[in-house]
């Protein structure tokens, strides 16, 4: 077994035994991992409280070479998100964004970019003049691009013509549809050019997300990127039903 170290987002810990418990990580080295932490449930333990969900941690791992669990030996706090904690919606947030990762990310698949994105992306909500919505959508923008399902927003889905005029949005067929194609998107969902010009911005290197001030359209871009998540998914997150716009 090799001897690694990295720098880990602590997504999920499930009791393993009355002292250990095993922890899905989400690293800018190696993508997810799934550790054994032994004596990881000690109160005086070598973890500490590194990993608290939520907690971005320096993290040593013995890695398995074949299958099976990875060692955690040792984990320390980088940076804790304690803003969270004081604002309810930024906390289902950050839960919703570790369950993105936890359950939609392949195992040793490494994407630095979603990685800083997601620091990034829990260390605002809550701050003041941040908005939640926005600043989340832009982080499921980022996944969806690094994972390779970026909606087609530009042309339309069905027919490849440029998008204008009035449109849709297809999860099935995987983004905007314009009218003429509509009748053949059963799973449409109606799409305001305000919206769609929120969908546009959010893929943009800047931080045009923080323009969605207008709470219609965060909500119709919080209906269109709930249903294209579901359906990609193949379940409703269970977070889902708690997040705002």
């Amino acid at each position: 077994m090799a001897t690694v170290k990295a720098t880990a987002l602590v997504l999920r810990t499930t009791d393993w035994s009355e002292t250990s418990r095993i922890c899905t990580l989400w690293t800018r080295e190696f993508g997810k991992v799934r550790a054994l932490a032994k004596g990881g449930r000690r109160l005086k333990s070598a973890f500490e409280s590194a990993l608290d969900l939520l907690t971005a941690c320096s993290i040593v791992l013995l890695r398995k070479s074949s299958g099976g669990l990875d060692l955690l030996t040792e984990a320390q706090v980088v940076k804790r998100f304690g803003q969270l904690t004081s604002d309810l919606p930024a906390l289902y947030a950050g839960y919703y964004l570790a369950e993105l990762l936890a359950d939609w990310t392949e195992e040793d698949d490494p994407h630095p970019t979603l990685f800083e994105e997601a620091l990034t992306t829990l260390s605002q909500p809550g701050q003041p003049g941040v908005l939640t919505g926005p600043r989340l959508a832009r982080f499921e923008t980022v996944l969806l691009r690094e994972l390779g399902y970026s909606p087609l927003l530009e042309t339309c889905a069905v027919c490849g013509k440029p998008a204008q005029g009035r449109l849709g949005f297809s999860a099935a067929a995987g983004g905007v549809v314009c009218a003429a194609c509509l009748p053949q998107a059963r799973d449409r969902l109606a799409l305001s050019p305000a919206a769609w010009q929120a969908l546009v911005q959010l893929g943009q290197p800047d931080e045009a997300w923080r323009q969605l001030s207008d709470a219609a359209v965060r909500a119709e871009v919080r209906q269109v990127l709930n249903h294209y998540v579901t359906y990609l998914l193949g379940r409703r997150p269970r977070l889902l039903p708690y997040l705002g716009s």
